[in-house]
């Protein structure tokens, strides 16, 4: 059985080693083993688990939300409904982020095609900040 470092844990999974050990705070990965010195040993199946969380956080999973997706992947007896539940309830929240990006781009555009980017100081981008902040 090999054991690995944190430095070649973190090489392994492309994690930097204060995440690692921030996701071990939060719990994410746990029961870890130690060398006599008290270091932390990972084993293949701790990168595993790393290269899960970087997959989840990259689709923009939250800690709490990857936690539950963990137990979930850890169960053998696990419901496929409970993690499409999930992920169904995910992609919502970044639709609904989606929707308000769209909204600020469209209204930056707005704004942009109003400013006749030339000498003169009025500039409708600067009108309408200053009212959305009462300045």
């Amino acid at each position: 059985m090999s054991f690995f470092n944190i430095g070649e844990a973190a090489k392994k999974s492309g994690i930097h080693i204060k995440m690692i050990r921030y996701y071990e705070e939060q719990g994410l990965i746990t029961k870890l083993k130690r060398s006599e010195a008290g270091y932390r040993l990972y084993q293949e199946n701790d990168i595993q688990v790393l290269l899960f969380i970087k997959t989840a956080r990259e689709l923009g999973f939250s800690i709490i939300e990857i936690k539950k997706l963990l137990d979930l992947w850890k169960n053998k007896k696990r419901s496929s409904q409970d993690v499409k539940k999930i992920a169904q309830q995910h992609i919502e929240k970044l639709q609904s982020k989606m929707d308000e990006l769209k909204s600020m781009l469209n209204t930056l555009e707005n704004l942009v095609n109003c400013c006749q980017g030339n000498d003169r100081p009025e500039c409708p981008i600067l009108e309408k900040l200053s009212r959305i902040y009462n300045i």
